[in-house]
C-alpha cells in the first residue's frame, strides 16, 4: 500500500494539483488516470476505495477493474440494450432507472450521479435539462420524464417530512446523498458494467462532439475529453501503443 499512497499523495503536492483528499473531485482524479505520468493505478484504485469506506474521501469512483478502453472491443449493442430495459421496464425503480441511464447515455459516474440535486434539473418551455456540467443538456422524453418523476417525488418527500434536503438520490443519514459505493452497486444490480458502459457512452459521444463540447456538458476534465476524441478520431494504434505500456508501468 506504500506505493499507492505516495502514488495519491502526488495529486496533493503544491504545483500539481494541489488538493487534499477532502477536496478532490472526480474530475481531478480523472486527470491523474488519464496522464502519461500516472503509475499504480491498480494500487491506487485500492487506496481510492480504502479512502472512501473509511470516511477519509467522499464521492470518488475508481472502477474495480481497469477496463483498457477502445483498445478493445466496444460492445455497444449490450450498451443500448440495457438502455431501452431501462427506459420501458416499469418493474424497476424509477431512480433506479434514471440513474442507470445518465451512466449509460451521459458516462457520469456513480460519484457525479450521487450529488445531484433537484435543482440541476430545470423545465423550461416544455424542455427539460439537466447541469452535468457548465452547459446543461436537452434530456430526451422518456428520460425527461423520469427526470421530472425523480424531481417530483424528492420535492414531495421534503414536504412530509419537513427537511430541507435537495438531494435527488438521498441516503440513510438524513441530509446526506447515496454514496458512491451504494449507487455503483444499485447500478451493478441492474447489470451495469461501470467502467466499461462508461467508456463506451465516452466513446459513441467523442465521435460525435468536439473535445470542449463533451467537457462542458459532461462536467469532465478537458484533457479527459481530448484523449477520448482522439481515441474516437481512429487512433487506434496510437492508443493501443499508450495503453501498452502503461501496462508495463503498472
Amino acid at each position: 500500500m506504500t506505493r499507492s499512497f505516495h502514488e495519491i499523495e502526488s495529486l496533493f503536492e503544491p504545483g500539481r494539483f494541489n488538493l487534499t483528499l477532502a477536496t478532490c473531485r472526480q474530475a481531478d482524479l480523472e486527470r491523474w488516470m488519464t496522464g502519461d505520468d500516472a503509475r499504480h493505478r491498480r494500487e491506487a484504485g485500492h487506496f481510492v476505495r480504502w479512502a472512501l469506506a473509511q470516511k477519509i474521501a467522499r464521492d470518488l469512483s475508481f472502477p474495480a477493474e481497469r477496463w483498457n478502453g477502445p483498445s478493445q472491443a466496444m460492445d455497444d449493442k449490450a450498451r443500448w440494450d440495457t438502455a431501452r430495459r431501462l427506459l420501458h421496464d416499469d418493474a424497476l425503480k424509477s431512480e433506479d432507472r434514471f440513474a442507470g441511464l445518465l451512466l449509460l447515455l451521459y458516462a457520469q459516474w456513480p460519484a457525479a450521479i450521487s450529488r445531484l440535486t433537484v435543482d440541476h434539473i430545470e423545465e423550461t418551455d416544455g424542455a427539460v435539462r439537466i447541469r452535468l456540467g457548465a452547459v446543461p443538456v436537452e434530456l430526451p422524453a422518456p428520460v425527461a420524464d423520469l427526470a421530472l418523476q425523480q424531481v417530483a417525488v424528492r420535492r414531495s418527500h421534503a414536504v412530509l417530512g419537513r427537511t430541507e434536503s435537495p438531494w435527488l438520490f438521498p441516503g440513510g443519514q438524513p441530509g446526506r446523498p447515496i454514496s458512491a459505493w451504494a449507487m455503483g452497486e444499485r447500478l451493478r444490480k441492474l447489470g451495469i458494467r461501470l467502467a466499461e458502459a462508461r467508456s463506451t457512452a465516452l466513446f459513441q459521444l467523442a465521435t460525435e462532439l468536439p473535445a470542449a463540447v463533451l467537457a462542458r456538458t459532461l462536467g469532465i476534465d478537458i484533457t479527459v475529453a481530448v484523449k477520448w476524441q482522439r481515441a474516437a478520431a481512429g487512433d487506434w494504434g496510437a492508443y493501443a501503443a499508450g495503453v501498452s505500456r502503461r501496462h508495463h508501468d503498472v
